[in-house]
């Protein structure tokens, strides 16, 4: 009688310990990476919200206005990649740094000094990589595993310029503070964008994730990109090499 009462008390500790694993994990579900937001709406427009957060986006909001996407942002019902300010600031740096400012500098050409120095087609070309129809949270795309590409592919995307790109679903591991305990694909799940430069080549892609999800303004989602891992255009060189032939 006392061993199957001990069976018993090890059964329920063990159900226990599972049942707070997953609790923990569904918990970080909410939060995604970067603790995410308490209350995902916003009583606004994209470009509202933009401009609501000057420290981190008052770049991208003027790069909006100068590519005549104003009016987009403000009315059309869209779901927007949001890259930084910082990406702009790595782009254009200055002639000490690799950026476009340098390659400029080197070839005796005229820098950029304000963001009006770029040709206003050139931020839009590559703003509108960022753009894709329709509302969609993290829960609307599929599953993706790069090591399981055959079982969880995520799904390929138009953007407003046509182009394509790969967005899915990463589901991390839940796993135990001593490292010994791991419950697959019940960790914290993150949202990843992968550009696809050229259709022939679909698996030749460039990758960024998502540090904060499920930005929902009245008229679209916001997906915050991590700035840390990309920059402007997916192709930084593609946007340079745009910019430096622009000021021949």
């Amino acid at each position: 009688m006392k061993q199957r009462n001990i069976t018993s008390f090890k059964q329920l500790g063990i159900g226990l310990l599972l049942v707070t694993l997953l609790w923990g994990a569904c918990k970080r579900d909410e939060y995604y990476t970067d603790g995410g937001l308490a209350n995902p709406h916003f009583e606004g427009t994209i470009l509202q919200y933009l401009d609501s957060k000057p420290m981190q986006f008052d770049t991208i909001a003027e790069i909006v206005r100068l590519a005549g996407l104003e009016e987009t942002f403000n009315n059309e019902e869209f779901t927007f990649f949001c890259p930084s300010d910082r990406d702009i600031k790595d782009l254009i740096s200055d002639y000490r740094h690799d950026g476009v400012n340098k390659k400029l500098y080197e070839l005796n050409r005229d820098t950029i000094k304000t963001l009006g120095d770029v040709d206003s087609l050139i931020w839009r070309k590559y703003l509108l990589r960022y753009m894709f129809r329709g509302r969609n949270v993290l829960a609307d795309y599929p599953q993706i595993d790069p090591d399981l590409s055959n079982v969880y592919p995520g799904q390929n995307y138009y953007a407003y310029d046509n182009s394509i790109s790969k967005i899915g679903v990463f589901y991390n591991d839940a796993v135990s503070s001593d490292g010994k305990s791991v419950l697959k694909y019940m960790g914290y799940r993150q949202l990843f964008i992968y550009y696809i430069p050229n259709l022939s080549y679909p698996d030749m892609t460039i990758e960024n994730r998502v540090a904060s999800s499920d930005i929902q303004p009245t008229n679209g989602v916001v997906h915050v990109l991590d700035y840390t891992r990309g920059s402007f255009g997916f192709d930084s060189g593609e946007v340079i090499d745009d910019i430096v032939q622009s000021k021949r």
